[in-house]
């Protein structure tokens, strides 16, 4: 099955500021999701984001924040942003397609994504966009995920799967910006 930009929503979840300096490769992670906010903006899919226990944790980190338009971001104490019950009402919680970007891989994202697969969604996971405290838990997380029904992608294979296209303006923009 292939991401579709007309049926997907981007969900960017917990990359808080307190958070990031304990994750592994954190900048890596971020940089990989600001891409991926800034292309799901560029071909018109909706971008939402989630933060687990904001008082604690803090707001999201500003490269990501500050791209997103207000109402876009959500608060949470579950660890599933489903359970939370914090998803309606968002960007694109209408759709069938959940692309994800986040930490931590084998909390937040892991059960984030499991219930939206229990409740009938098409979750993607971009593997390189995602990151925990161990690599360990990292990689059991996506092993995990992709045994239960995640799809595992990487940002590019997210856009190009968005785009469908290569002979259109917007894949010569995207191609100019993103991907040179």
């Amino acid at each position: 099955m292939l991401i579709d930009s007309a049926r997907s929503t981007l969900l960017v979840v917990d990359l808080q500021a307190k958070m990031m300096p304990a994750i592994d490769g954190a900048e890596a992670v971020v940089a990989n999701a600001v891409w991926l906010v800034r292309a799901a903006q560029k071909v018109g899919v909706p971008v939402a984001a989630v933060e687990h226990c904001a008082k604690s944790l803090g707001p999201l980190v500003p490269e990501v924040r500050d791209l997103l338009p207000a109402g876009a971001v959500a608060g949470k104490h579950h660890f599933s942003s489903v359970a939370a019950q914090c998803l309606a009402g968002l960007p694109g919680s209408d759709r069938v397609q959940y692309v994800i970007a986040g930490v931590e891989a084998h909390v937040c994202v892991l059960q984030t994504a499991l219930d939206l697969v229990a409740d009938g969604k098409d979750v993607f996971v971009v593997a390189d966009a995602v990151g925990s405290r161990r690599p360990y838990d990292r990689d059991v997380a996506l092993a995990r995920m992709r045994d239960e029904g995640v799809r595992l992608v990487t940002r590019e294979m997210v856009i190009f799967e968005w785009l469908e296209d290569a002979a259109t303006p917007l894949f010569r923009e995207v191609n100019q910006e993103f991907l040179r």
